[in-house]
């Protein structure tokens, strides 16, 4: 009898060995899979890997492709050391909304808002008081991107009443490091200066320039302030809806925020192609057409708004954006961003506009002792009654303007930014999040964690 118990187990040990070998094998398979892949994936956000299809309505193709963005996973920015203010300011990033008590719930369909600013206080009065008067602004959560620290500026905001809202600063703005970079460092090269000759530091743009902190904070602020609003915020990385994107000097409607959630529901039957919705003509200047029809042309930079899908498509450029030698965050944008989507990027808006670019100053003018710009910040924006109301109507049709205007693809940028170390502060925000893979449609690796999850909803990965 033990004979035979002992020749049963002997078989079964047999048997089990080369099974137990198939799954040794097939685990360090997928092992060498999962690290092949890392190399071609950038780590995503918390909610990294969302559809990057369909910009018109949430389409629901998520493939892999549509994930990859080339970049090194081995590298690593080296960042600045922070100051003591830097890092107080990171710490206020982390507070809650304030008035969530007056406005503790915020609706199904509700547009959230940033607002972005440098250091312009007559503007931001004017823009934040237009923002009080806008039908249904209680709605909305407001977040306030802060370029460097202005006490002004700050208490501004911190009068806010009409609404939910939250304060953010970017924490490497280089007007928070006055004598290191980003800021100015005595070892710099200033100007046209020859690095060799001079014995200093900084990699001259494509004109012979070399870097100007104040300029470069324009870019870097706005790249910032897209990754951490769409991804680093508990607030807002798990909100699938549109996010409405001003600026300080953008006089706001009293009819904006209901127009904007109007184009916000028609785009998907009545501009599936479209990527994003705006307030105002592509042209700073114009007012709109008047006509009895929706527009769709060129994505403006007044009162724009888009969805996550449409970030994801953004975000898989992070390279391009970061190593285009132009200043300017839109000029980049349209010259080299877009054109890479491979279709033209049309938004759709209303024939009259709902808000309005004012004021002559611009965002680095007057900052310093030599080229003050003074403006007495009035905004000579007129009203009609029909700006005071939703204008937009669900049967009108559309009217696509395919011509498309102003810097596109082939343009090289009217440079600022050739200095490697803006490029890698640039990248920063992209190399540092959590690294979710999605992998064939049903399961995501977190590299974070080490182990593997189902996709949750159509985003794909959720953290």
């Amino acid at each position: 009898m033990a004979t035979a118990s002992s020749h049963h187990r002997a078989r079964l040990r047999s048997r089990a060995a080369p099974l137990l070998a198939v799954v040794v094998l097939a685990v360090l398979a997928l092992t060498a899979i999962l690290r092949a892949s890392r190399h071609d994936f950038v780590p995503g956000a918390a909610r990294a890997a969302a559809a990057a299809a369909g910009v018109g309505g949430g389409g629901n193709n998520h493939t892999i492709a549509q994930r990859k963005i080339l970049l090194d996973p081995d590298f690593t920015p080296r960042l600045p050391r922070q100051s003591a203010l830097s890092l107080s300011l990171s710490q206020r990033n982390a507070l809650p909304p304030r008035n969530a008590d007056r406005f503790p719930r915020l609706p199904d369909g509700h547009l959230n808002i940033v607002l972005y600013v440098h250091n312009r206080p007559r503007y931001l009065r004017l823009v934040v008081d237009s923002l009080s008067r806008a039908h249904g602004i209680g709605e909305a959560l407001l977040i306030v991107s802060h370029d460097g620290y202005f006490p002004e500026m700050d208490k501004i905001v911190q009068a806010i009443t009409f609404c939910q809202v939250k304060q953010i600063f970017a924490p490497y703005s280089p007007h928070l490091f006055p004598e290191a970079f980003p800021g100015v460092s005595s070892g710099d090269c200033q100007g046209k200066d020859k690095a060799a000759e001079k014995h200093c530091q900084g990699d001259p743009d494509q004109y012979g320039n070399h870097r100007s902190p104040r300029i470069v904070s324009l870019k870097h602020h706005w790249w910032w302030m897209m990754n951490t609003v769409w991804d680093g915020l508990d607030e807002t990385r798990d909100f699938d809806g549109h996010i409405l994107f001003i600026e300080e000097d953008h006089y706001i409607f009293p009819n904006a925020y209901r127009n904007a959630q109007l184009l916000v529901d028609l785009k998907p039957s009545k501009c599936p192609q479209c990527y994003a919705i705006n307030l105002a003509p592509s042209d700073v200047k114009a007012k709109g057409e008047g006509w009895e029809s929706l527009v769709a042309e060129k994505m403006g930079n007044i009162g724009y708004a888009f969805n996550r899908t449409v970030w994801r498509k953004i975000h898989a450029k992070a390279k391009q954006f970061c190593t285009f030698d132009e200043y300017n965050w839109d000029i980049t944008m349209w010259a080299t961003v877009y054109p890479s989507f491979g279709s033209p990027v049309y938004s759709l808006r209303g024939p009259r506009r709902s808000a309005a670019h004012f004021g002559k100053c611009g965002l680095h003018q007057g900052q310093g002792l030599s080229n003050v710009c003074v403006d007495n910040g009035d905004a000579t924006v007129q009203l009609d009654a029909i700006d005071k109301v939703p204008n937009i109507k669900a049967n009108w049709p559309v009217h696509i303007i395919k011509r498309q205007e102003g810097y596109q693809a082939g343009f090289k940028g009217w440079g600022g930014w050739g200095d490697k170390r803006d490029q890698e502060l640039c990248l920063r925000p992209v190399y540092n999040t959590v690294v979710i893979i999605c992998l064939v449609n049903e399961w995501c690796w977190d590299y974070a964690a080490n182990t593997a999850r189902q996709p949750v909803g159509v985003g794909g990965c959720h953290k």
